[in-house]
This record gives C-alpha cells, sequence and structure tokens, in this order.
C-alpha cells in the first residue's frame, strides 16, 4: 500500500501538467463572494464522469459523487438535480450545449471523463464550464493507481472551488480524532484518523491507554497527542505513514495540549507544577525545554500564530478564563477578550486574520471567533457541550465536537463541521463517538 506522502507526490507531479493542458483563461467572472454574510449557494451541474467499460463507469460515477459531496458540504454550491439534466454525459471532446444548461437554471458546468488505459492505471480529466459566457474556467488530466480515485475527486473538488471562490480549497486534507467507546465509566479511547469526508477510516492506537489532544504536524504526516499509560501522561510524536511513535520525554508534574510550531520545529504546552500551570515549549532537535510564562494562576491551551512570533492562550490570571496573547518568547502579555463568561481552547488561524475559541457562558457552551486584538467577536454555534475547535487549512471552515445532554438523543460525542457565515452547521459521521478533532495541513 502506498503511504499519502507517495501518493501525494505522485498526483501533484501528475495535476501540474494535467492543469496547463487545454485552458482558455476565462474572461468571465464566475465567482461567490465568501466574505459576506449569509451566502447565495451557486447552482452548478455536475453529470456522472463519462467513461468507457464497465470499472471506468464505476468510477466515474463515484468520482463525481464525490466531488458533489464535497462543493454541497461547504455550503458555497447548489448541486443540480440531475433528473432535470436535458443533456446527457458526454465525452471531453464535445463541447456542451449550453442552452440546455441555462434552461435548467446552471450557472456552472462539470464534464469529466474516466478511462482505464493499457498499463492498468486511471486516467481521469475534467473541465469547468462558466455556462453564459460559455468558457472554459479550468481542467485538469492525471493519470494515477485506480484505488487513488477518492483523492482525486477531492482535488478535482479543490480545483472548483478555487477557481469559483479564489481561496485554496480543503477537501484533500485528513483529521485525526479520539474515537471513544464503552461505557462512560470504562471509556476507551484511541487514536483515529480519516478524510475530511469520514471516508478512508482507520485506528491508530489500540485504546489500551487513554489519548488525548491530537495535533497535526504543519510539515510532516505526523500528529502530536498526550497518552496516559500506567496513570502517567507522556507527550509522543506519532509518524501516521510509518506507525512509528516516540516519547518526548518525561515532564513532571501534569502536561496538557501539546502543538506544534509553525515550522513543526517545537512542541509548545503547558506543565502544571507545584500545583500551577504555565507554559513551555520544547526545541525538538534538541530537546531543550524552554519556560514561557511563569504565574501564580492557570495558564494553558497555547497556540503559534501562522507566523510564529507570537502565542495565544488562555489564562485565569486576570480573575477567570480569558483570553491572552504574548509574544513567542513569553514577553508582553495582552488580554483580548473582555466579553461575560469564560474563554477557553484558542486556536490560531491558518490565515492569521482571526482566533477561534470555546466560551462558557450562562451555562451553555460556544464556538466563536474573534481577531486577535480582541475585536470583532462572533458565536458561530452554541450547545450543552461544545469544544474542541480546528481550522480548515484554509480558515474558512471550524470542526469542532458536541456533545448533547444525557437523554437529548444519547450523550455521545460526535464531530460537527461549521462555516465561519455560522448558517452551514453538518455533522462528520464516525464510526463511534468522537471527539478533540484536528485538521491536516494542505497536502503538498
Amino acid at each position: 500500500m502506498l503511504s499519502w506522502t507517495r501518493v501525494s507526490r505522485l498526483l501533484s507531479g501528475l495535476l501540474v501538467i494535467g492543469l496547463v493542458v487545454g485552458i482558455t483563461p476565462a474572461r468571465a467572472e464566475l465567482k461567490v463572494d465568501i466574505t459576506s454574510g449569509k451566502i447565495e449557494p451557486l447552482p452548478i451541474a455536475l453529470p456522472e464522469f463519462f467513461g468507457t467499460g464497465s470499472q471506468a463507469q464505476t468510477l466515474g460515477r463515484d468520482i463525481a459523487q464525490v466531488v458533489s459531496a464535497d462543493l454541497a458540504r461547504s455550503g458555497l454550491f447548489r448541486l443540480i438535480d440531475s433528473r432535470a439534466f436535458i443533456q446527457g454525459r458526454s465525452s471531453l471532446r464535445i463541447r456542451p450545449k449550453f442552452p440546455d444548461w441555462r434552461q435548467i437554471n446552471a450557472q456552472a458546468l462539470v464534464v469529466g471523463r474516466t478511462q482505464i488505459r493499457s498499463n492498468g492505471q486511471l486516467r481521469v480529466e475534467f473541465r469547468l464550464w462558466d455556462v453564459f459566457a460559455g468558457q472554459q474556467l479550468v481542467g485538469l488530466r492525471t493519470d494515477t493507481e485506480p484505488q487513488n480515485w477518492r483523492r482525486v475527486a477531492h482535488i478535482i473538488a479543490d480545483a472548483i472551488y478555487k477557481r469559483i471562490t479564489g481561496e485554496q480549497g480543503y477537501f484533500d486534507t485528513r483529521v485525526v480524532y479520539v474515537a471513544e467507546s464503552g461505557p462512560p465509566e470504562k471509556r476507551v479511547k484511541r487514536l483515529a484518523i480519516m478524510d475530511q469526508d469520514g471516508a478512508n477510516h482507520r485506528y491508530l492506537t489500540s485504546g489500551s491507554d487513554l489519548v488525548l489532544t491530537p495535533r497535526f504536524s504543519p510539515t510532516a504526516q505526523e500528529i502530536t497527542y498526550l497518552e496516559y499509560r500506567a496513570g502517567k501522561p507522556r507527550v509522543y510524536i506519532f509518524n501516521i505513514d510509518t506507525g512509528q511513535r516516540e516519547a518526548l520525554g518525561d515532564f513532571p508534574g501534569m502536561t496538557f495540549a501539546p502543538r506544534f510550531s509553525p515550522n513543526g520545529k517545537s512542541v509548545i504546552m503547558s506543565m502544571a507544577q507545584d500545583g500551577n500551570s504555565d507554559i513551555f515549549v520544547m526545541d525538538l532537535p534538541t530537546r531543550r525545554v524552554s519556560r514561557l510564562t511563569s504565574h501564580p494562576s492557570i495558564d494553558t491551551s497555547p497556540s503559534f500564530s501562522p507566523d510564529g512570533r507570537r502565542v495565544v492562550f488562555n489564562s485565569d490570571r486576570g480573575g477567570r478564563q480569558q483570553i491572552y496573547v504574548m509574544n513567542s518568547d513569553g514577553g508582553s502579555p495582552k488580554r483580548i477578550s473582555f466579553g461575560n463568561g469564560r474563554y477557553a481552547t484558542p486556536v490560531w488561524s491558518p490565515r492569521g486574520d482571526l482566533i477561534a475559541f470555546t466560551k462558557i457562558t450562562q451555562g451553555e457552551f460556544h464556538i466563536g471567533v474573534m481577531r486577535p486584538n480582541g475585536s470583532g467577536e462572533r458565536l458561530l454555534t452554541k450547545g450543552f457541550l461544545v469544544e474542541g475547535p480546528t481550522w480548515s487549512p484554509n480558515g474558512r471552515v471550524l470542526m469542532f465536537f458536541r456533545q448533547p445532554r444525557a437523554g437529548a438523543g444519547g450523550s455521545k460525542p460526535k464531530l460537527f463541521s461549521v462555516d465561519l457565515t455560522g448558517y452551514n452547521e453538518r455533522e462528520i459521521k464516525t464510526p463511534t463517538a468522537a471527539s478533540d478533532p484536528a485538521w491536516s495541513p494542505p497536502k503538498r
């Protein structure tokens, strides 16, 4: 089985070639403005990809379904029911009859073709058309192994998303989380990983030891997480491709919420010593640990800014749990949250423009965002228990977990996503109860 990294290199090399084949620059401004409030989804038609032979036909249907699901889940596209199509599937060599698509109010059209070549490889081609201008917006051709069809579908969805919105897509990504099973008094928690849409699910740990707070490296297929073995917490780095893990060392006291720096060369975390919790950073090559805060309060949940120059964290040094920002060396801490309630688990957006957080007020939990200076606070969702926000690589969507009250449809935690408008909230299906999601960086 090919590793994710090797498949990524194979596909990326082929896609670069494919993206420059037969593309005519578009003059039309078919675009969705994702910076506004509630967004009207763009009507898009996406027929099954045309294929010759049973295997190619099956793969063409499956790829189109995954692309459609990705686009629909973003909340930015409205997939037109195939029963309304006047024109059927056609080869890429045939120019679409645009009046047929205008008649059903399609603004964008995706046509594709699949082919099993003589060497056994799968060739996938697609084109995105502006229906009203009758112009091609983007195209792609790639050859790969047939088992990689789902990744190809996500890459196509990313290409469409980027061309229509002007921003990077987030469909060719993965999510690691804590899979929970068993009764509450004997809960089994193990690491699991899946594609962002819930497919290709697999477990990374056995469940023999308690695991918490997995976080992706921004530069490698690695995660850091906290594990309790024989009641003792240890921080580990886990290589997803190889399955190998490495302990970062034994730390005195309790250790919480390890997270990588933007360059992947250090891990920041909080440690409790002598009844006090402060923030520390470990340089991974040397294993040298530096202390960033020293305050008679609880400082925890640190997260670097994308440029690595600042750190956001939460602390009760002001009397109750609030969000603070400081320099990456621990200097100049400044409180940025001043709303009612308590704030927790701040996470800096990959774009650098927002900080996500959990807010507890009047007995309810909220997932919200604010600017790094504390202005523009917006609450996106709420519930009995909602926690653990994690950003999509493009900084437009948050994933989190929600646990309902006991007896209200069960009390098991589940994963959800919500975009920055707060209108597009969706459940992410998992085989078991799920918590502590962490989104992977974009594929390279």
